[in-house]
């Protein structure tokens, strides 16, 4: 097998291998596969290289430009996808595994290019949540929004998923605007710096978005400020460390921990043998101990059934287990590779000892292995291991040492109440799965241990084939968890792109306002023109442009023919009597949606044009009851503009529907879309 010298990519170049260098060896095989060093890196430099180039290449496109890159990005590599699973098996992974790791970080910068698109605006100041009214005249008002930071995200990666752990930091971090450097761990880099490489030769990111450490991370973080970012996945003692630095005490880095923890997984007291969640929690227990050999941060450690259910839990178990091909990941019979490197094994076999002291070994052995078509000494093999644990309320170890390979501890419980306490005693994790159909225990498991763990998974016979897993955190959920977990939070959808940007709180006039949010905000300046909006293109129309339309009177006729053609005969339109002994209205009253039907009958341009479409309105609100012999008219203002593609665009638009006397009656925004 040829040797990979693995290079690092900074400030635009690739620089070989130098300086301490470490041979890295295949898991499968143990010869050599990889070299890795990277003691000729100007770490300094690399980082001035992503703030002075990468962050305002970055920053000059907006969300929309930067999500249509990651598209492209994950187009690409989906294209190119194939030398990567030949490179990964040398990880001890199966095709399975790999699919889990390449395919499903490909998919996480999918994920991450559509919630671009869908919830970010085509700007680069986000908007975030409500408009805060300061003043009683409403001159003064307060808005969050969020920017760009203007640092660079220094991304240190585990061993486990060189792809997957790449590419779940990177998609919401450039998303944000921020360029990041990635350190992977060496055990697996080979398959980090292929991907990588491939990301620079697709020619889609601008140069100092992405650098790459092959090696040791040097004195880099202590050159980071308060504008740049620390995302760390590993375990605690390296976390610890890595906190620690002065540096990044002292000037409040952002410090993103996803770390290993002590997974929990109930089996609910409705699930007893022979019902679809018992088998359903047996599969998944036996996929969690052998996909990627029990190398997952997400994996089941503790087995947490009922005491009834113990014996039968640990026999359904061990049996998946015993039929299990462990070998050659290369081979399609093989089921579980290896772990990532024989030191990886040595690490295992020696937890597995602490965990022994407290619990008795019911299948496997930690010192052989059955292996087909590979070598059990030469590769990082171990066998699967189930442990039971008959006194996990006085045992410490159990709920305290992880070994991070297919090994997973049964334990009874009582109740309910019983259970949540002892997937409680991991002291935070990433996740904890619950396998019942009781609603009844659902809540009560997330009363009770909701704040100890950062994901709670349930599945049952309803959620079947759909559901991803115990073990697969989504791009659209937080992956992270309190306590031992890190305290952090990875991806979660936009709140992912968050970490990488700051809040402000902004207070102006609503003119200001309107300038700064590019959105307007009531009490602002609008801009009244001759010709109606809904005759403007999406490109023509200015955000403010507004129409005041002419004044409908509203008859007690019209509320009775709505009553009879829609049906809606409530009383408070159709009872005199009845009506006015309700304290909100002062008798009979017109419909919430015939106040909507005149309102887009005043404001509708009939003629085609440039709206194509009317498809919602958000945040409809009936502020004062309608009378009969009241008279209503609309102010239409274009709030905001969204470009969707070449063809079209939405608009939201602000509706005020106002009476008389210049009452508001109601009010909400109508979102249309507007051909370019």
């Amino acid at each position: 097998m040829t040797i990979l010298p693995l290079h690092s990519y900074a400030a635009g170049r690739w620089i070989a291998p130098s300086g301490n260098i470490t041979t890295l060896k295949s898991a499968v095989t143990g010869e050599p596969v990889a070299e890795i060093g990277s003691g000729g890196l100007d770490y300094a430099g690399m980082a001035e290289h992503a703030r002075r180039t990468g962050g305002p290449a970055l920053r000059t496109m907006t969300f929309h430009q930067r999500a249509a890159m990651l598209k492209a990005l994950a187009q690409y590599l989906n294209e190119h996808r194939d030398p990567l699973y030949e490179l990964s098996y040398e990880t001890g992974s199966t095709k399975a595994d790999s699919m889990i790791d390449i395919d499903g970080g490909i998919g996480t910068l999918f994920v991450y290019a559509s919630k671009g698109k869908r919830e970010l605006p085509d700007d680069t100041i986000y908007v975030d949540g409500a408009l805060e009214q300061l003043s009683r005249g409403g001159n003064f008002l307060g808005q969050h929004v969020a920017t760009s930071l203007q640092g660079v995200a220094v991304h240190i990666n585990a061993f486990n998923f060189p792809v997957w752990g790449m590419l779940e930091k990177l998609a919401p971090t450039l998303l944000a605007g921020v360029p990041a450097i990635v350190k992977p761990a060496s055990a697996t880099a080979w398959l980090t710096e292929a991907a990588f490489r491939m990301m620079i030769e697709s020619g889609l990111l601008p140069e100092g978005a992405v650098q790459l450490i092959a090696g040791p991370t040097g004195d880099l973080l202590d050159r980071l400020g308060c504008q740049d970012v620390v995302s760390f996945t590993g375990s605690a003692a390296t976390a610890g460390m890595l906190r620690a630095n002065p540096r990044l005490i002292a000037n409040s880095v952002r410090f993103i921990a996803e770390q290993d923890s002590l997974n929990a997984s109930i089996l609910g007291p409705d699930a007893s043998p022979g019902t679809p969640e018992f088998d359903a929690f047996v599969k998944e227990v036996h996929r969690e101990m052998t996909a990627k050999a029990g190398q997952k941060c997400t994996a089941m450690r503790r087995l947490i059934v009922p005491d009834a259910h113990r014996d039968a839990v640990i026999e359904a178990v061990a049996d998946r287990l015993a039929k299990t091909v462990i070998g050659n990941p290369r081979d399609e019979a093989t089921r579980m590779g290896a772990l990532a490197s024989l030191a990886q094994r040595a690490d295992v076999r020696e937890k597995v000892e602490a965990i022994a002291r407290e619990a008795r070994l019911v299948h496997g052995d930690p010192q052989k292995v059955d292996v087909s078509g590979a070598d059990a000494e030469k590769g990082a093999f171990i066998s699967p291991l189930l442990f039971a644990c008959d006194d996990p309320d006085g045992a410490e170890g159990i709920h305290a040492v992880e070994a991070f390979g297919p090994v997973s501890t049964v334990m009874g419980y009582r109740d309910i109440a019983h259970a949540a306490a002892l997937a409680n005693r991991g002291g935070g994790s990433l996740v904890a799965s619950v396998f019942t159909r009781d609603p009844a225990v659902a809540r009560q498991v997330v009363e009770v241990a909701g704040a100890f763990h950062g994901r709670l998974y349930f599945a049952n016979r309803d959620t079947g084939k759909e559901a991803t897993g115990h073990g697969s955190p989504l791009p659209h959920m937080v992956h992270g968890g309190p306590g031992r977990a890190g305290g952090g939070e990875e991806m979660g959808g936009i709140r992912g792109v968050m970490h990488y940007m700051q809040r402000t709180a902004i207070q102006a006039s609503p003119d200001l306002m309107t300038g700064i949010t590019g959105g307007w905000v009531a009490g602002a300046q609008t801009l009244e023109k001759d010709r109606h909006p809904f005759r403007m293109r999406f490109a023509e129309l200015e955000i403010g442009h507004t129409l005041w339309t002419k004044s409908r009177q509203v008859t007690l006729e019209d509320i009775e023919h709505f009553a009879e053609f829609t049906g809606d005969t409530f009383y408070a339109h159709m009872d005199e009597e009845a009506a006015k002994a309700n304290p909100f209205f002062p008798g009979r009253v017109a419909h919430g949606y015939l106040i909507l039907s005149f309102a887009a009958g005043l404001f509708v341009d009939p003629a085609p044009g440039p709206v194509l479409a009317n498809y919602g309105l958000d945040n409809l609100r009936f502020m004062k009851p309608v009378s009969p012999g009241d008279s209503l008219k609309v102010r239409l203002t274009a709030k905001t503009k969204t470009r969707r593609n070449d063809e079209y665009g939405e608009v939201r638009w602000d509706v005020a529907v106002v009476n008389q006397d210049g009452e508001q009656v109601a009010g909400y925004e109508l979102l249309t879309m507007n051909a370019m």
